[in-house]
C-alpha cells in the first residue's frame, strides 16, 4: 500500500461522495437553475433587464450600504473579539452568547424591532427624529439592520485567532522596547488581517443578499431606498421570473468575485506576514 493511500482517513470515499452530493443538491443545482433561467432572456434582453435605471440605483444602494455596514462590523467585531478574549468581566459568557443572536433570530423580526424603535414615536425615534435623524424607512435604517445581521461574522472569525496568540509574544515585544502601538502594528496586526478580511467578506456578502430585515425598515422606494433583493422580489411579484433571475445572477457573480479576491488577498497576507 502506498504512503498516499495510508494517509487517507477511513471513510474518505463515503465522505467525499456525501460532500459532493450535498453541495450538488443544495448549492450547485439551485445556482445552475438560476443561471439557466436567466439565460432564457438572451444577451440583449439580459442586459436590458439588469441595467435599467431602477436596477442600477438598486445596485449602488445595495453595495454602498453593505460596504458601510461591513466596515463598521469589522471595527466593532475586532473590539468585541478583543474584549472577549483579553479581559474578564461580569456576564462575559452572556455577552459572548449574545453575539450569536443574529444567527438565531429571524431577520424579519430584527427589521420589525428596529422599525418600531426608530419610528417617530419609538423609544429611540422620539429623540432622534426631532434632530433630523431618521432611523426608520431610510438608508440609515438599512445600514442599522445590515450591521445587526452581519455583526457575528467578524467576531467569530477573529476570536479564535486572538485566543491562539500567546500574550508572551506581546510581552517580549515590550521588553525589546516596543510601545503598545508598535506591538499591535508589528505583532498582532499581521496575524489579525486574514481573519478580519474573512469576517469583512462574509459580512459584506451577507448584507448584499439580505432581504428579510430590510423590507420592514425600508420604504422600498425605487432609486431611494430600494435594494437589489427587494427589486428581485418585485420582479417575482410581477411574474417576471427571468428578469428576477438575471438580477440574482448579477449579485451572485459579484459575491463570487468578491470571495475569490479576498481569498487571494488572504493568501498574499499570510505569505507576506510569514
Amino acid at each position: 500500500m502506498s504512503s498516499a493511500n495510508r494517509n487517507i482517513l477511513p471513510g474518505y470515499s463515503l465522505g467525499l461522495g456525501y460532500t459532493v452530493s450535498y453541495l450538488s443538491l443544495l448549492v450547485l443545482i439551485p445556482l445552475l437553475a438560476c443561471f439557466l433561467k436567466a439565460s432564457e432572456l438572451g444577451v440583449r434582453d439580459f442586459i436590458a433587464a439588469v441595467w435599467t435605471p431602477r436596477a442600477i440605483a438598486a445596485y449602488k444602494l445595495t453595495f454602498s450600504l453593505s460596504l458601510i455596514a461591513a466596515l463598521v462590523n469589522t471595527v466593532l467585531g475586532l473590539i468585541v473579539a478583543w474584549s472577549l478574549v483579553r479581559y474578564e468581566f461580569p456576564l462575559k459568557r452572556v455577552i459572548d452568547a449574545l453575539v450569536d443572536v443574529p444567527f438565531a433570530l429571524p431577520t424579519a423580526v430584527a427589521g420589525l424591532v428596529y422599525a418600531s424603535l426608530y419610528v417617530k414615536d419609538g423609544w429611540f425615534g422620539q429623540f432622534l427624529v426631532p434632530l433630523g435623524i431618521e432611523g426608520a424607512y431610510s438608508q440609515f435604517g438599512i445600514v442599522l439592520v445590515l450591521i445587526f445581521t452581519g455583526f457575528p461574522f467578524v467576531v467569530r472569525t477573529v476570536q479564535p485567532v486572538l485566543e491562539e496568540i500567546d500574550s508572551e509574544v506581546e510581552e517580549a515585544a515590550g521588553i525589546l522596547g516596543a510601545d503598545r502601538w508598535q506591538s499591535f502594528r508589528r505583532v498582532l496586526l499581521p496575524t489579525l488581517i486574514p481573519p478580519a478580511l474573512t469576517g469583512f467578506t462574509l459580512a459584506f456578502a451577507r448584507s448584499i443578499g439580505e432581504y428579510g430585515s430590510v423590507v420592514f425598515i425600508s420604504s422600498n422606494i425605487p432609486s431611494k431606498t430600494e435594494i437589489a433583493p427587494s427589486l428581485i422580489v418585485a420582479r417575482l411579484e410581477e411574474f417576471s421570473y427571468r428578469e428576477a433571475a438575471a438580477i440574482a445572477v448579477v449579485l451572485l457573480s459579484f459575491s463570487f468575485l468578491l470571495l475569490v479576491t479576498i481569498n487571494l488577498l488572504e493568501r498574499w497576507s499570510k505569505r507576506h506576514g510569514s
